[in-house]
């Protein structure tokens, strides 16, 4: 009876592996065939590839629209992560420190944009700044990626926020220090995991954003998502491998820097 009760769990376990490695190579594939199509010579998309070449990176980076929707994309980065990340962090305290009505609407109304199709919100916001006469601007853009980008940082920083235990703030403050003062130098880095892996998703989420971006954009203001959703609209290169290989780098970087710091369990 024991040798059949492990047979059958062998058998169990092989057919468990076998799963997991088909499922997991299902998911990988299409990322190999992008990746390996990247470094082809040829004018077409193929896999596997006849040859080695870099010059589809080069007309990347040689294209001055592709330059321009690039610095386009690394400047919303810049604004967006920032603010992003000091408004979560303040609102993902307050909402862990403070018992106040309306507390849970508020909690939902953050996390809203993760709920509600990004399409919606996009025609709202497109209708909503057209009226403020700002769509199309670096602005209109700054606040649709914001949006998005929001309830991440909110999210990763509550985690760190609910890990942290309040005995060490109120015996800062016994201490002497005041609360402003506990804040940076207590609260602050006990907490700095979340909020770099806020500031990490919210980065990596405005970088590829595209679905509000196609709404509030102007031909002077394409981010990179929108360019390339353009570019394959009009021609198919290993171009457009290119830029997804560019994308599947900062993505696995981010990972890894979320994995060192909070741990993707935690935030996933």
């Amino acid at each position: 009876m024991a040798k059949k009760a492990r047979k059958k769990l062998s058998l169990l376990d092989t057919l468990v592996w076998i799963i997991g490695i088909v499922v997991y190579l299902f998911l990988i594939l299409p990322i190999l065939v992008i990746v390996f199509s990247a470094f082809s010579p040829s004018e077409y998309p193929e896999f596997p590839p006849t040859g080695f070449s870099l010059k589809w990176f080069t007309a990347v980076f040689g294209n001055p629209q592709w330059l321009d929707s690039l610095w386009i994309s690394v400047i919303l980065l810049i604004i967006v992560t920032p603010l992003t990340v000091i408004l979560g962090t303040m609102a993902s305290y307050s909402l862990a420190r403070l018992n106040f009505r309306g507390k849970e609407l508020i909690q939902s109304l953050i996390l809203s944009p993760l709920m509600i199709p990004q399409v919606v919100l996009g025609i709202g916001l497109l209708y909503l700044f057209t009226m403020m006469g700002i769509n199309g601007s670096i602005i209109a853009l700054v606040v649709g990626h914001m949006i998005v980008c929001f309830p991440y940082v909110v999210r990763t920083v509550s985690v760190s926020v609910s890990n942290l235990n309040p005995v060490l703030e109120k015996a800062s403050m016994n201490l002497g220090a005041t609360p402003m003062q506990t804040f940076y130098k207590v609260t602050i880095p006990l907490i700095k995991p979340g909020i770099l892996a806020g500031a990490v998703f919210s980065a990596v989420t405005s970088f590829g954003e595209i679905s509000i971006s196609l709404f509030v954009s102007a031909p002077s203001t394409v981010s990179v998502p929108v360019r390339t959703f353009g570019y394959i609209d009009q021609t198919f290169d290993p171009t457009i491998n290119a830029i997804s290989v560019i994308f599947i780098i900062i993505s696995v970087f981010a990972l890894v820097i979320i994995e060192k710091t909070i741990g993707l369990s935690k935030v996933m």
